[in-house]
């Protein structure tokens, strides 16, 4: 399909994007109307889209989940392109800038057909975008925005490991302590690991044994594999008696263990960015009832016996919302100065890799299934 030919006049009333018409069907292309930049919005070609597994979660699962979400929607949260046009009060961008942000549109509250991913044109809030580097292709910029903010919040909100934020050209302490990432070849955990060390944290870390030697590259000193039955004590022992100020944890069976080593290690603070129980099973089938009613029973029961270990052993837990940093001022923080400093100095790296999988919008819909799948240490992306 060919893009439309959008000027800064946008001259254009509509454009293409991939249309989830109503809960859990798939995704369909039509035509939607092109929206003018409000305040602090800037209007964005897409360029490139990534493929995150809420975006299965969401079409899969309906109102169990995102009960606010009704179709007509646009999903998808990673955005790289050029913008064709701001809104009064921005002032970081201009029409014909290269950038990539993070597309908040599912979120309760926003507006999906206006601030989704998956179409030809966007709309993005100014604070939640960033310059695409020189030499850095939309395809590989399209792969941080939801991971990277994610990361960020495990990290740097108060309501989770609360640490202080790194500051760019300023050298720190390696004294600060230990933040332990299980799941550190996740996009997420790729994201945390080298952001932790940014700020001035060792790190130790969970992979496959494949996938050590990237994670050590970016930024883990100790990487211990995930399957073995020894994983808790690998991490515990590779700690060797240093200050554990949290752990994140990235995976359905995740928790239970960053607890372990939590307890073990006089931790204190719990990220969680995972449901105990995988719905991947579950957003494929033809029907969620009666089937989906067992397992997000399981998914409660597991979680409040969780918090409830948590609570016990003296362990803050609460779950991460990637685009909770809309609000607050960690979004314009990690997006306008962290970003993009890192990004230039090579503090930061644009990780996982892109697994280019199509182009076009009609490529879309194929790309969430081969995501729901699974992929380890890439990132699936679209062209358009």
């Amino acid at each position: 399909m060919t893009p439309p030919d959008i000027t800064e006049e946008i001259v254009v009333p509509n454009h293409s994007a991939a249309v989830l018409r109503t809960p859990r069907a798939r995704l369909h292309v039509d035509s939607v109307a092109t929206p003018e930049p409000r305040e602090g919005e800037v209007l964005v070609r897409v360029r490139a889209v990534a493929v995150n597994p809420v975006d299965w979660v969401i079409q899969g699962t309906g109102s169990m989940t995102y009960r606010w979400l009704r179709g007509p929607a646009v999903l998808g949260s990673d955005v790289a392109g050029e913008v064709v046009a701001v809104g009064p009060g921005v002032s970081r961008f201009r029409p014909g800038d290269r950038v990539f942000g993070l597309a908040t549109g599912t979120d309760r509250g926003r507006d999906p057909l206006r601030e989704g991913a998956f179409q030809e044109v966007t709309v993005l809030l100014e604070r939640l975008a960033a310059p695409i580097p020189d030499g850095m292709s939309d395809e590989e910029a399209a792969v941080l925005p939801l991971a990277v903010s994610t990361a960020a919040c495990a990290l740097f909100q108060p309501a989770h490991l609360g640490l202080p934020l790194p500051e760019p050209g300023r050298p720190v302490s390696a004294e600060r302590g230990v933040v332990v990432v299980w799941g550190g070849s996740t996009s997420v955990g790729m994201n945390a690991v080298q952001l932790a060390r940014a700020a001035g944290y060792d790190v130790v870390s969970t992979a496959s044994p494949r996938n050590a030697a990237l994670v050590r590259s970016l930024g883990a000193d100790v990487v211990v594999d995930h399957h073995s039955p020894g994983a808790v004590d690998d991490l515990v022992a590779g700690i060797a008696g240093r200050r554990v100020v949290g752990a994140i944890a990235l995976g359905p069976t995740s928790a239970e263990a960053c607890l372990a080593v939590l307890r073990r290690t006089g931790g204190t603070a719990l990220a969680l960015a995972s449901t105990p129980v995988s719905l991947a099973d579950l957003a494929g089938r033809r029907r969620l009832l009666p089937g989906g009613l067992a397992v997000f029973a399981r998914i409660g029961l597991a979680s409040v016996t969780s918090a409830l270990r948590a609570r016990r052993a003296g362990v803050r837990s609460r779950f991460i919302w990637g685009s909770s940093l809309r609000d607050d001022d960690l979004g314009p923080a990690l997006w306008g100065t962290l970003l993009p400093a890192g990004l230039a100095d090579g503090t930061l790296k644009s990780v996982p890799e892109p697994l280019v999988v199509g182009s076009g919008l009609d490529a879309v819909q194929p790309a969430l299934d081969r995501q729901r799948e699974g992929v380890s240490a890439q990132k699936i992306v679209v062209r358009l």
